[in-house]
């Protein structure tokens, strides 16, 4: 396993920051950008196919705005290919942020990526929305580690947003039947949140 996260980075809202770890480069995303997203849009829908769980989809113009207004991150690799890409959303006017949409090229799985986008998305957040409780909805292992290592700790999904355009979200899931069973009180999804009260 990677080392757990090593000294933070500090994310500056305003700036264009850029930072070479190993052969990539990760950086707050911005219009500029908006060339990859039918690729990262392909790709989150070739790994929800091939993982047959739970990943949202999101339309290329949501993430086309991600982009617009600095929130999400994307990596290159060292020859400009892309590499891997995360955002953010807000909910009941800041109280609550999601971190979704993590997903690495499959070239470059397993090299330690993911956690690194993880760690940027999270301080991107962080500065943003320094009073929001951020949470993160996940069927995978990495991921709650991921989340576990930054203070992130489980919770009830009595615990996350009521905001109604967040779960219409879910309705491009696979599992969204199991939710819509459950009365939105549990899915095959582990919530996570991170309390800064608490930190």
């Amino acid at each position: 396993m990677p080392e757990s996260f090593p000294n933070k980075i500090t994310v500056e809202q305003n700036c264009d920051i850029s930072q070479e770890l190993h052969d990539f480069t990760i950086e707050v995303a911005n219009a500029n950008h908006i060339f990859w997203v039918k690729e990262i849009c392909d790709v989150t829908l070739t790994s929800a196919i091939a993982r047959g769980t739970g990943i949202s989809g999101r339309s290329a113009e949501s993430l086309e705005l991600k982009m617009k207004n600095g929130e999400a991150i994307i990596a290159f690799a060292s020859d400009g290919t892309w590499a891997g890409f995360s955002f953010i959303s807000s909910w009941e006017n800041g109280k609550y942020v999601s971190n979704s949409g993590l997903i690495v090229a499959p070239q470059f799985r397993h090299t330690g990526l993911a956690k690194r986008i993880k760690r940027k998305i999270f301080e991107l957040s962080r500065v943003k929305y320094p009073e929001a409780s951020i949470f993160s909805l996940t069927t995978g292992l990495a991921v709650m580690k991921m989340n576990h290592e930054l203070g992130f700790e489980p919770v009830t999904y009595s615990e996350l947003t009521n905001d109604e355009v967040f779960w219409e979200s879910c309705k491009s899931c696979i599992n969204c039947p199991i939710l819509k069973s459950k009365e939105r009180k549990n899915c095959l999804c582990t919530a996570m949140l991170y309390n800064p009260k608490n930190a």
